[in-house]
């Protein structure tokens, strides 16, 4: 039955991200509690923590299991180099009880775990399996473990981005939010409380109602969002699941726009300039990571550009999860040539037309491609 495609590589999916998110969550209360060596920079100095490495391990090694190590190609954020190397002895350490902590929970979630605890070199080879480079043609699963690592270092917004691209085409995307509320009027009274909250004293967990694992499969038009598991409650499908839409808005003077709150990889001049011409009006969202997809796809916000500074390339773990779930959803996603986004290219977005629109829908949609036209010449990015 053709409804029935890729329904169990739904089901892990969306139970792995939720054990993820659990994971990201012990993690994140350590960080925030206690000044740690557990945060390292990559090449590129953005911060890798733990909770990158045990996320892999733990998701490359629910998948390998479930549909066997042969049939599964994972194309990964992170790799083993700096957990390799002789001064991480600690860090690797934490990261093998993590993984094995969360797997020992693998069965709360429906879920088979190992038999005994994995090996230090299991869990590296678990690691280092997601080494796939992609391309156009068969099935490659798409991992960012920590989306938004300096929103997850500073108790703030990140997201766990699991996708499975077919052939070329994102056709599942999951995306864990761990501090995202289920309901919008705990977002708003979240910011404000972090707005007036000094960066070293992170709000406390039971603040708000928070978290959530937002899913969908393509060409199903649905997009879905559940609660994550909390305390000894086991997980059950449909975890109380809840179908989302994007936003009716389409009037840009009413729509909320997402803006990153790093300005590192983007252009904000351009964007904001674009945000004038085209007429927004109302204060921009200001969000970590991928939440800004999940952001849109619930209706909280209409709108989200991004325009990469000269010589960042976008890749497809920031993106796949997000673009499955926001067009199920009922918004558009493409690039500002309007364009969808090409994922059967490898690690990178190869081709993208100057940068990336995401909206709630086609009217808006056009009016922000039209402004990007218009405001293009008299521009330099």
């Amino acid at each position: 039955m053709e409804d029935d495609k890729y329904a169990k590589e739904l089901d892990v999916a969306v139970r792995v991200v939720h054990m993820a998110c659990a994971l990201c969550q012990r993690v994140q209360e350590g960080l925030v509690s206690a000044s740690t060596d557990q945060v390292k920079s990559k090449d590129d100095d953005s911060p890798v923590t733990i909770a990158d490495w045990s996320v892999q391990a733990t998701v490359s090694w629910i998948l390998s299991e479930f549909f066997g190590s042969q049939n599964v190609s994972i194309i990964a954020e992170e790799d083993v180099q700096t957990l390799s190397k002789a001064d991480s002895v600690g860090l690797l350490q934490a990261v093998v009880n993590t993984v094995n902590e969360c797997l020992a929970g693998a069965p709360k979630y429906g879920l088979k775990g190992p038999s005994k605890a994995l090996t230090t070199s299991q869990i590296l080879e678990a690691i280092s399996r997601c080494n796939s480079v992609g391309g156009p043609k068969g099935r490659h699963w798409v991992l960012d473990p920590v989306d938004g690592t300096l929103g997850f270092v500073r108790g703030d917004q990140y997201a766990v981005a699991l996708a499975l691209i077919e052939d070329g085409k994102a056709v599942i995307g999951v995306l864990g939010c761990p501090n995202y509320p289920m309901k919008k009027e705990l977002l708003n009274y979240h910011y404000q409380y972090h707005e007036a909250m000094s960066k070293s004293s992170p709000p406390s967990p039971d603040i708000w109602e928070r978290g959530c694992v937002m899913y969908a499969r393509k060409d199903s038009g649905e997009a879905w969002m559940q609660p994550p598991i909390h305390g000894d409650k086991k997980f059950e499908w449909p975890n109380s699941a809840k179908l989302i839409r994007v936003s009716s808005i389409d009037d840009p003077a009413l729509a909320t726009s997402c803006e990153p709150v790093e300005k590192a990889n983007s252009n904000h001049s351009f964007t904001e300039g674009l945000a004038h011409s085209v007429g927004l009006r109302k204060k921009p969202m200001r969000v970590y990571s991928m939440v800004k997809y999940a952001a849109i796809a619930r209706g909280d916000a209409e709108l989200f550009m991004k325009f990469a500074r000269t010589g960042y390339k976008e890749k497809i773990w920031d993106h796949a999860a997000g673009v499955v779930i926001v067009e199920e959803a009922g918004g558009v996603v493409t690039d500002a040539g309007g364009r969808p986004l090409d994922f059967s290219k490898g690690p990178y977005l190869e081709g993208l037309d100057r940068g990336i629109i995401v909206c709630s829908g086609a009217t808006l949609h056009e009016k922000i491609i039209d402004a990007v036209y218009a405001s293009w010449d008299s521009s330099n990015l």
